[in-house]
């Protein structure tokens, strides 16, 4: 492990938490930009054919990291956003039709459902507080649910959802599977096939380590076509290319969805960070968070005062720990670890820590005293 912090040259006294908002780069990636760069400056796209290969190698490892059978699965969106309105505004509705998603939702995946009311789809929102949250969300998939929309794991709570039994349940009541994967993929294994959904979406910025701007959205080959389409251009023709046919039709792949111009230069970025998680391993990877996940945890639970929002069961934890002190504002508490350099956010009922596989053991326990000294006062 220790070959790879290299990657991670970070500000002295930065003590960097924060993976589950916005991630840093590994060096490899600023190098990847930059090579770019200066190959805009000294050469333009005289070597144009070089970057649609880069391109195909990032959907490559696309593929890899979501074990999508083939790379015609995989689209490069501009964000989880994107993709997420892909699917509400593809589905062909019916009034009276219903989705289910939980109560513990980012923004992005629930506004996009509930902007569907004018065509007459009602939005059931499950809590995921009971002993069972799997139970709860596939006993509220009645005969006139559509579709299913979930995060792999919570945005504020860290909670870990069990995708294989989501994905069966789907299956057994002809529910469509729409996975939010933004906040799982590139910290935990993901695996589209075992859990049988028919989208899965996520940003390249969080635990994929790369820029912002550039995400994937995978789209089970049999229900490609079902989704209307609703952004056309060149780039998205089964013949792209081929500038002087007249006669056009959608790719048959997801590239469908891709409408123009490729975000090069965040392609270039993002697969070179996921050049490094492959090169870890994404068992390791989660190896190695799920330790530094512990110490936090481990950690804060000992502290006087502090209380634990994320879940204790390590089946069920993430990249995510969240947590609150007795008698101290949440606000007032992020201000003052910002002011130690720590890098992290509140989000829901706490503040929220989030490492990765390199954060070094000396970060956690310097933030943990920080968070200690804030308690006492």
């Amino acid at each position: 492990m220790s070959m790879f912090l290299d990657e991670f040259e970070q500000a002295p006294g930065l003590r960097y938490l924060n993976h589950a908002a916005v991630a840093p780069w590994p060096r490899r990636a600023s190098q990847a930009v930059a090579r770019f760069a200066n190959e805009n400056v000294w050469l333009g796209a005289r070597d144009y054919p070089h970057w649609m290969a880069m391109e195909q190698r990032l959907r490559e490892r696309l593929m890899r990291l979501t074990n999508a059978p083939s790379t015609d699965d995989i689209a490069l969106v501009k964000n989880t956003s994107e993709a997420l309105s892909f699917v509400a505004f593809g589905i062909d509705w019916q009034a009276g039709d219903r989705i289910v998603i939980s109560d513990e939702e980012f923004p992005s995946n629930r506004i996009v459902w509930e902007a569907l009311a004018d065509r007459g789809v009602e939005v059931i929102q499950v809590s995921l507080k009971g002993q069972d949250p799997e139970a709860d969300l596939l006993a509220a998939c009645s005969p006139r649910v559509r579709l299913l929309a979930i995060s792999a794991v919570q945005f504020a709570s860290g909670l870990r959802l069990d995708l294989v039994r989501l994905g069966q349940g789907c299956r057994e009541r002809n529910v469509l599977f729409c996975i939010d994967a933004i906040q799982q993929l590139g910290a935990l294994p993901f695996d589209v096939q075992a859990y049988q959904c028919d989208f899965a979406m996520a940003d390249g910025h969080k635990w994929m380590l790369g820029p912002e701007g550039l995400g994937v959205f995978y789209c089970r080959a049999e229900v490609r076509p079902q989704l209307k389409l609703s952004e056309y251009g060149w780039h998205m023709l089964e013949h792209m290319g081929d500038y002087t046919r007249t006669e056009w039709e959608p790719a048959r792949s997801a590239r469908r969805f891709e409408c123009g111009s490729p975000n090069m230069l965040g392609a270039a970025a993002l697969d070179a960070s996921l050049s490094l998680l492959e090169e870890v391993g994404m068992e390791q990877v989660s190896t190695l968070l799920a330790e530094r996940v512990q110490w936090l945890y481990e950690g804060l639970a000992a502290i006087p005062g502090v209380q634990l929002h994320s879940p204790e069961d390590p089946q069920r934890r993430s990249g995510i720990v969240s947590f609150s002190i007795a008698g101290v504002d949440n606000a007032d508490a992020y201000h003052r670890l910002k002011q130690e350099q720590v890098v992290c956010i509140t989000r829901g009922p706490g503040v929220r820590f989030s490492p990765h596989f390199y954060t070094p053991r000396q970060v956690i326990d310097e933030t943990l005293a920080i968070v200690r000294q804030i308690a006492e006062r």
